[in-house]
């Protein structure tokens, strides 16, 4: 692996660790990647930036969706200019060391800083409604890290919760695939519930993972149907840790929080997507918590939560379901 940036270890960890606003340990990063580290395609080909260890620290800084086309201080005449093909940065990839074709990357969101500025829009033929809206429009946004809001209006304010719009592993393909639509590897969730503290596994398709992160949301609402969110630079701060003979389930992205368990699936319609979640929630809980699949079947009628993460990024729409920990006894 000569050709892997080393980057050296930014800080010690002390006895005495600083304490997060949660009341937690800080969290201290191993390794760290700028934003300049960047490449916007999924392809095994693509060569990593750093090597890691399991169960390595990484801090990633994320350019905002459109590489640095778009600022504070853009008005809808620049929207004309902005070119699609360097659209979606992302930061990676990294090489995850002894991981495997079959096992599972477990990736825990442990910090989330938002930029001081974001951007949301309108780009004609983009969108859930493509056909209404024809014109481009845009909105800009200061962000104040203290204040963790978004001022949209001189009354309509709302709480940022940001997260990682796209981020995933290498597809077993020599292929450059486009990062706009969900994929099995992972890629445009746009799944605005995996935010700090949640653990996303990614089936590993290919030695060493290669995973990647960006197109980072200071918050989105369920589905993004107009196409964009507030469209953020970023700083993250998460675990890579490798499973061997786990989740042999897994299929596309799960997560998890303190709460519930997650399954995703992606399809060309929501009745694909969701057929395939609640099948894969029905797997999970077979495997997981030693269910017949017809009690599995019933349990999600009663207790499962589907929810729509994106329709937009054609050609595929992610469809969710969660289920309580509280439900399941294990919290």
């Amino acid at each position: 692996m000569k050709a892997l940036t080393t980057v050296l270890s930014l800080s010690i960890l002390f006895s005495c660790q600083p304490m997060s606003e949660k009341g937690k340990p800080e969290v201290v990063p191993e390794y760290t990647l700028p934003a300049t580290h960047k490449h916007n395609k999924w392809s095994r080909t693509i060569a990593p930036v750093l090597s890691v260890p399991s169960g390595a620290i990484v801090e990633a800084f994320t350019e905002e969706a459109t590489d640095a086309q778009l600022n504070v201080n853009s008005t809808v005449n620049d929207m004309a200019n902005v070119s699609f093909d360097p659209i979606h940065p992302l930061t990676g990839p990294i090489y995850v060391e002894e991981a495997q074709p079959g096992d599972v990357l477990a990736v825990t969101m442990h910090k989330i800083d938002v930029g001081d500025w974001g951007w949301s829009a309108i780009f004609p033929g983009f969108g859930f409604l493509a056909d209404t809206y024809m014109e481009p429009y845009l909105k800009t946004f200061k962000i104040d890290s203290t204040e963790k809001v978004i001022h949209f209006s001189d009354k309509i304010k709302i709480p940022t919760r940001p997260f990682a719009g796209v981020m995933g592993v290498a597809p077993d393909t020599d292929s450059l695939l486009s990062t706009i639509p969900p994929r099995a590897n992972g890629g445009n969730m746009d799944d605005p519930n995996i935010v700090e503290g949640t653990t996303v596994y990614f089936p590993v398709f290919v030695e060493g993972a290669l995973f990647s992160i960006g197109d980072a949301h200071a918050v989105q609402g369920l589905g993004e149907v107009s196409g964009t969110a507030v469209e953020s630079p970023m700083r993250f701060v998460f675990e890579l840790k490798l499973l061997k003979g786990q989740k042999p389930y897994l299929n596309e992205p799960q997560y998890e929080t303190d709460d519930y368990y997650a399954v995703t699936a992606f399809g060309p319609s929501i009745d694909i997507a969701t057929k395939k979640a609640v099948q894969y929630m029905i797997e999970y809980l077979v495997s997981e918590h030693d269910l017949s699949k017809e009690d599995a079947y019933i349990l999600c009628s009663l207790a499962g939560d589907l929810k729509i993460a994106e329709v937009v990024d054609a050609p595929n729409m992610l469809v969710t379901m969660h289920i309580s920990k509280e439900v399941l006894g294990v919290k």
